[in-house]
């Protein structure tokens, strides 16, 4: 702490950012500040509550970067913080996305339902976003059905399915007018953009017609699409005489959590609106116009305009989004944000409870772990599993836990490549394997290293760690007869610790448990997928390659193979051959 004090002593009142350490050097948040020294100061005096207080109760250490203007502060801030991602600051990595769909800018185009917006080179005929995929689809196939567009993504040498249901003109086939293609899309646009009558319209008369043919199994289909239309698509109309596409943003803070809630307003209408709680660190304008500028790189399309609270720096969001950011003081727009914070306040209150029990099933869980085990932090945990047929199609899974959640995108698959009838010599290479890539790659180390196994596999990890040099804990989960989790194996003497079966440490344990065993299972299921029968049979004592080439063309798969009963197997194998393949097959589809 001294040398914080020192180094506070040394820091100017600029603008610039800070980055925030633990003790082993690692940046666990990044901030910005129109005056450094100010802010800086304020972590280190006074008492600080929730989340604030536990970021200060790890920091031992702080860089900074002075800049020439609050802009260039909160730039560098967004770009640190993709950078480093720091434990304390608050990404959308695990946010929703929306789908969107998209008119494909082609001679004949088709409709897509996309989300993967930053990969799109033309973004002006993306229209959204949808509720969900299922609302996006359903729209998609109510457009397709009332106009002929191109379905297929290469064309075919003849008119497809599509043509004689009379959903495709035949473009493959068929001179279409540039006029008719145009007109299909401009309704579309029109449609897509909110307005909802040329369809609409469309709709009545063809029904109309149908009924007039006393087709009235056809007009009840027309009906219902008439429905669908008002009751699905129709969204609340909101006062604004304009169809600009903006987004407008509230806010509600309460028990050290910060609830917001955006609405995308497209067409005149409300289409759709997003929410997020998240624990609150920094100051909560500091907060909010981080959260909204980072919002726009979880694809999400840029609005014409944003509204914002009075509270958020409309100028830097202006500068950083490039587009008009407005602050009503007045009148709809004004009522909209009240309306928008109102929504997030309602959120906040009715989640809370969940909230609560979910930081204590999780981050609460992870500290009490981290404290009968004695260790200084325990940010990250990586867990393995392996899976094997008989010594055949062996792999291993890694899951990793960051903060008391699974981090999907650090979890890894180990195809097998040693001897894969030995449990031991499994474990050693796949976490030789991810140690030794850990340490060449200068990739982050986890505090805590778990395995699915008993003392044996606990050994024979500790070995690997200690031949590269490396200090990070190893225990095992022991299972019952039942093969639940029944308790912990750790420290050097090995040590079994008894967990309460109904305290929330136990659910944690349970749960890290379960990611990896299915993690890993339906790997193992995906490898086994692409075997073939021949494989299979390679795996077989007592099968050679005559016997193989004789079975492959008698029997062709693995569907007819396990048909046969272990008596017919034996009249055309040796006994013991014929059990070991009976076997093989018959554990084949299980886990």
């Amino acid at each position: 702490m001294n040398t914080i004090k020192q180094k506070l002593a040394l820091v100017p009142n600029k603008p610039g950012c800070y980055l925030m350490k633990n003790k082993d050097g690692v940046i666990i948040y990044v901030g910005k500040a129109k005056k450094l020294k100010n802010r800086l100061s304020s972590y280190f005096r006074g008492t600080h509550t929730g989340k604030t207080a536990k970021l200060v109760s790890e920091i031992v250490d702080f860089e900074y970067v002075v800049v020439g203007s609050e802009t260039e502060s909160f730039i560098l801030e967004i770009n640190l913080i993709k950078e480093h991602d720091p434990k304390y600051n608050i990404l959308l990595r695990d946010d929703k996305s929306y789908p969107y769909i998209e008119l494909t800018n082609e001679k004949v185009p088709r409709l897509l339902v996309v989300r993967s917006l930053n990969k799109r080179k033309n973004k002006s005929r993306l229209y959204g976003p949808y509720p969900n995929v299922v609302a996006a689809r359903n729209t998609v196939n109510l457009l397709n059905r009332m106009y002929p567009l191109r379905k297929c993504k290469t064309y075919n040498k003849r008119p497809c399915l599509y043509y004689h249901i009379g959903q495709c003109l035949g473009y493959c086939s068929n001179q279409i007018e540039e006029s008719t293609i145009a007109q299909m899309e401009h309704d579309i646009i029109q449609f897509l953009k909110g307005d909802h009558t040329l369809i609409t319209k469309k709709i009545k008369e063809e029904m109309y017609q149908e009924s007039e043919k006393m087709n009235f199994e056809k007009a009840k289909e027309l009906k219902d699409l008439l429905d669908y239309i008002e009751i699905t698509l129709t969204k609340q109309k909101v006062e604004i005489q304009d169809d600009i596409d903006r987004d407008l943003f509230g806010y509600y803070v309460d028990r050290g959590y910060l609830s917001v809630q955006a609405f995308f307003i497209r067409g005149g209408k409300i289409l759709e609106r997003h929410s997020h709680i998240f624990p609150l660190i920094d100051e909560v304008e500091e907060e909010l116009t981080r959260y909204i500028a980072s919002f726009y790189d979880k694809n999400f399309l840029l609005p014409k305009e944003l509204l914002v609270p009075q509270i958020v720096d409309e100028t830097l969001l202006e500068s950083f989004l490039s587009i008009p950011v407005k602050k009503p003081v007045k009148g709809v727009k004004f009522k909209l944000i009240e309306m928008a914070n109102k929504n997030a306040e309602i959120a906040l209150n009715e989640e809370f409870e969940l909230i609560q029990k979910d930081e204590q099933r999780t981050v609460n869980a992870n500290e009490e772990l981290r404290d009968i085990l004695h260790l200084d932090k325990l940010d990250r945990i990586e867990l393995f599993d392996n899976s094997h047929l008989f010594g055949t199609f062996s792999v291993s899974g890694m899951v990793v836990f960051v903060n008391g959640k699974p981090s999907k995108n650090d979890y890894r698959k180990f195809k097998i490549t040693g001897n894969s009838n030995d449990e031991y010599a499994m474990m050693q290479e796949v976490t030789y394997r991810r140690y030794f890539r850990v340490l060449k790659d200068g990739l982050t180390p986890p505090d805590l290293i778990i395995v699915d196994g008993g003392v044996g596999q606990i050994h024979v990890v500790r070995d690997v760690i200690k031949s590269l040099g490396m200090h990070i804990m190893v225990v095992g989960l022991k299972k019952n007869d039942k093969h639940a989790t029944s308790s912990l194996l750790a420290f050097d003497p090995i040590e079994e610790i008894e967990i309460d079966k109904k305290s929330n440490l136990f659910y944690y344990l349970e749960r890290m448990q379960d990611e990896v065993h299915n993690f890993t299972i339906h790997y193992h299921k995906q490898i086994r997928s692409k075997g073939s029968l021949e494989s299979i049979l390679d795996h077989v004592e007592g099968i050679g390659s005559v016997r193989k080439k004789e079975l492959l063309k008698k029997y062709k798969t693995i569907t007819k193979l396990k048909q046969l009963s272990i008596e017919e197997l034996k009249s055309i194998l040796p006994d013991k051959t014929a059990n070991h393949l009976y076997q093989f097959l018959q554990n084949y589809e299980k886990e």
